[in-house]
């Protein structure tokens, strides 16, 4: 990804609709409905102000850092909005728990909504946001975090949901936290907001994704601007991170469907232009996780599989597929921390039940 660029020092109204682009494309069709957490994040800017971002680099080694994020399946959020009280509640919730004051809110992924929440949160508690994440891109599971390839637990861990109820969970792993806490986000109606990974400026700095928030923003100004200029903002966003167009078709049949707080499914294209007599098979499990063109893998998740408009190169979650829409697939390169043994063995395809071997963004 190319987050050499200058990072921005704040988020202010008016980086809020490029950030929450930016975001759906890193959110590689999950990571929630990115034109809601928009409305929320421009309410509490105009309500309290611009949010300071930090460098993680820069973020004391002592400092208190929480997380705040959604966890559950994004087509429920498209009916079951969150309350903005729940994203303080729970950041509370862990913090009296943990006895210790929070200093530092920070984003779990930069993906979807989940990059905006934070912005909210942070804005509301009068705190500074860490410019990153931990994964990079999005991903559907608690435990796939960069933070667990150092060791650091998810738990303790708060959860809340809309009707206000709110607990507490310490477990005795990372999968663990993800297991017990996808079962009561179920029961919350397949939506819950949650902070967990608490840790230290330290932990952070040596953790996260750094720039990612900045990335999100540029990778919007980005699309913006190339559709005002009349170029591609497709390729656009491929050189932004990287990567490169691999499949241009549009969509003849799509299954969906929400288990276990997972939206899960398949989408079919038919090739179009240059990709004319293909066909394109895509998997997502919340995100984009398995591409394969005419019976051959052409890309896996821990790598980036985003799906855009074609024409405006406006990012389509995969609650958003539908039958007729024209795609173009943008696959870019992970942080490089996935494609390790230890990374692959939380994020590569073989954990999402696929069993083949990853295909790294540049091998096809």
């Amino acid at each position: 990804m190319n987050q050499t660029q200058t990072n921005l020092s704040a988020i202010a109204r008016d980086d809020v609709a490029d950030l929450a682009r930016g975001a759906a494309i890193l959110g590689t069709g999950g990571g929630g409905d990115p034109h809601i957490g928009a409305l929320m994040a421009l309410e509490a800017i105009e309500r309290h102000g611009p949010v300071q971002l930090v460098a993680p680099a820069d973020v004391p080694a002592q400092a208190a850092v929480f997380s705040i994020a959604m966890m559950g399946a994004p087509t429920v959020m498209v009916e079951k909005l969150p309350a903005v009280d729940q994203f303080t509640n729970a950041v509370e919730a862990l913090a009296t728990y943990l006895g210790r004051q929070p200093t530092h809110i920070v984003c779990m992924e930069a993906g979807g909504v989940n990059s905006t929440i934070p912005v909210v949160t942070a804005a509301r508690m009068g705190l500074p946001l860490i410019d990153g994440d931990f994964m990079g891109r999005a991903f559907p599971e608690l435990q796939m975090v960069t933070a667990s390839l150092y060791g650091i637990a998810a738990s303790p861990m708060s959860i809340t949901d809309d009707k206000g109820n709110a607990g507490i969970f310490t477990t005795v792993s990372n999968l663990w936290t993800e297991r017990l806490a996808r079962a009561a986000t179920v029961e919350m109606g397949a939506s819950a907001i949650v902070s967990l990974y608490p840790m230290t400026g330290a932990q952070a700095a040596q953790s996260a994704v750094a720039g990612t928030l900045s990335l999100c923003v540029r990778l919007g100004r980005a699309v913006r601007q190339a559709r005002a200029d009349l170029a591609d903002p497709v390729a656009q966003v491929a050189r932004e991170l990287g990567g490169r167009v691999v499949y241009q078709g549009k969509v003849v049949d799509i299954v969906r469907r929400t288990t276990a707080g997972f939206a899960r499914g398949e989408a079919t294209f038919q090739g179009v232009g240059p990709d004319l007599g293909t066909v394109v098979e895509m998997s997502f499990q919340n995100e984009n996780i398995v591409v394969v063109r005419d019976g051959q893998v052409v890309a896996t998740a821990p790598d980036l599989i985003i799906g855009l408009e074609a024409d405006t190169g406006e990012p389509i979650t995969t609650e958003g597929l539908r039958f007729g829409h024209r795609l173009a697939l943008v696959v870019a390169p992970c942080d490089e921390r996935w494609q390790t043994p230890a990374g692959l063995d939380l994020v590569g395809p073989r954990y999402f039940g696929y069993d083949i071997d990853p295909v790294r963004w540049n091998t096809h």
